[in-house]
C-alpha cells in the first residue's frame, strides 16, 4: 500500500487526484471588490495508507504469535506496513500544522521529522502488540473492545456537531445532495475513526467547521486522550497476563508488560519534546505545551477533589465533636470533683 501511494504521487503530474482534497474559501481583494476563491490547502494519501496498513500489520503479528514463528518475509512485510503506518500518520501531521498555519510560510525542521517518526513509531507498534497480545488469550472479548473503540470515535465529531446546534454543511461540494454530502460525512468519521484506534489523529474533525477541520490546539483532548488510552492499554495487558496460555510459556511476561508501558511512554515524551521545541509553529502557540498539561493536571485535580462545602461540613462536624468531647469532659471533671468534695465533707 505504501509503494502504491508513492507510485500514485510521482506518476500525478501537476494535475493531481488526492484521496482527500480539503479546500478552503478565501475572500480576496480585487478592484475595489472582494472576490472569492478556492485554494487547496493539502492532501492526504497517508491517511488512507495508514487506514488499510494497520489492520493488516496487526493480522501478521497475530498469525505469528498464533503460530510462534516469525519468518523472515513476514518480518520484512510487517517493518514495511509499519513503516507505511508511520509514514501516513507523519503525513497527517505535517498536513495538519500546514491547514492551521495556511497564512505561514511553514518549514519543517529534520528535528521536528524525527520527533514525529519516533513519536508515531513507539505509538502504533506498543498499540498493534497490545492488541495482538490481548487478543490472542482472549479472542471472544476483542469485538467488544475494538468496536466500543471505532463506534465511540466515530459519534465523537457528531456528538459535538449536534451539542453545537450548527446547521447542517450544504457547501462541501456543489454537485452533492444532502444525501452525498452525508454519505462523505459517514465516511470522513469513518476514517478518522479507524486512525484513532490505532493513534492520535492529527487532524481532528470538526463537521460545524466550514473546512471540516478543527483548527485549534486543544491540548486538553490530547491529554484525555493519551491518559486513557495509557489505562486501555496497562487494563489489557493486564488480562493478558491473567489469562495468558502456554504459547507464552518462555516469555517473561512482566518484562514485556513493562516494556510496552515504557514503550507507550516514550512515543508521549517524543510528542511532548517535538509540540515544546521542534514545533515549526510553537511561537503562535497562546499557550505552551507544558502550560497546557499544567493546566489539564489543575484542571484533574480541581474535578478529584471534594467540593468545598463538604469539606467545611466536615470541619464544622469536627469541631462539633470536639467541643461536645470537650464538654463531656469538663462534666466528667466537674462531677468527680464533686464526687471527692462530698466525700471528704463525710469523712469530715
Amino acid at each position: 500500500r505504501c509503494v502504491e501511494v508513492f507510485y500514485i504521487y510521482f506518476h500525478a503530474g501537476r494535475v493531481e487526484e488526492p484521496y482527500v482534497s480539503i479546500t478552503k474559501k478565501r475572500q480576496m481583494p480585487k478592484d475595489g471588490y472582494s472576490e472569492e476563491i478556492e485554494k487547496e490547502v493539502g492532501q492526504a494519501e497517508g491517511k488512507l495508507c495508514t487506514h488499510r496498513s494497520a489492520p493488516q500489520l496487526t493480522l501478521q503479528l497475530y498469525i505469528c504469535v498464533l503460530q510462534q514463528e516469525i519468518t523472515a518475509a513476514r518480518s520484512i512485510f510487517m517493518v514495511l506496513s509499519l513503516l507505511s503506518i508511520v509514514y501516513g500518520a507523519l503525513r497527517c501531521n505535517i498536513l495538519a500544522i500546514k491547514i492551521k498555519y495556511d497564512d505561514y510560510d511553514v518549514s519543517v525542521k529534520p528535528a521536528a521529522y524525527l520527533c514525529i517518526f519516533m513519536w508515531r513509531s513507539f505509538e502504533i507498534a506498543t498499540r498493534v502488540t497490545v492488541l495482538v497480545l490481548f487478543s490472542s488469550v482472549l479472542q471472544i472479548w476483542t469485538l467488544p473492545v475494538v468496536l466500543v473503540n471505532f463506534f465511540g470515535f466515530f459519534f465523537y465529531p457528531w456528538i459535538l456537531f449536534w451539542q453545537s446546534k450548527s446547521p447542517f454543511p450544504e457547501n462541501i461540494e456543489k454537485a452533492l445532495s444532502r444525501v452525498g454530502t452525508t454519505i462523505v460525512l459517514c465516511l470522513l468519521t469513518f476514517l478518522y475513526a479507524g486512525i484513532n484506534m490505532f493513534c492520535w489523529s492529527a487532524v481532528q474533525v470538526k463537521l460545524n467547521d466550514p473546512d471540516l477541520i478543527n483548527k485549534s490546539q486543544n491540548w486538553y483532548r490530547l491529554t484525555v486522550y493519551y491518559m486513557l488510552r495509557f489505562i486501555e492499554n496497562a487494563f489489557l495487558l493486564l488480562m493478558w497476563y491473567v489469562y495468558k496460555t502456554d504459547i507464552y510459556l518462555y516469555v517473561c511476561a512482566p518484562l514485556l508488560v513493562l516494556q510496552l508501558l515504557i514503550g507507550y511512554c516514550m512515543a508521549v515524551l517524543f510528542m511532548l519534546v517535538f509540540y515544546q521545541f521542534c514545533h515549526p509553529c510553537k511561537k503562535l502557540f497562546s499557550s505552551s505545551i507544558s502550560e497546557g498539561l499544567l493546566s489539564c493536571f489543575k484542571f484533574l485535580c480541581f474535578i478529584c477533589e471534594p467540593p468545598k462545602s463538604t469539606v467545611l461540613m466536615d470541619k464544622a462536624e469536627m469541631k462539633s465533636e470536639n467541643t461536645d468531647e470537650a464538654w463531656s469532659s469538663s462534666k466528667t471533671i466537674d462531677s468527680q470533683k464533686g464526687n471527692a468534695h462530698q466525700s471528704v465533707s463525710s469523712n469530715a
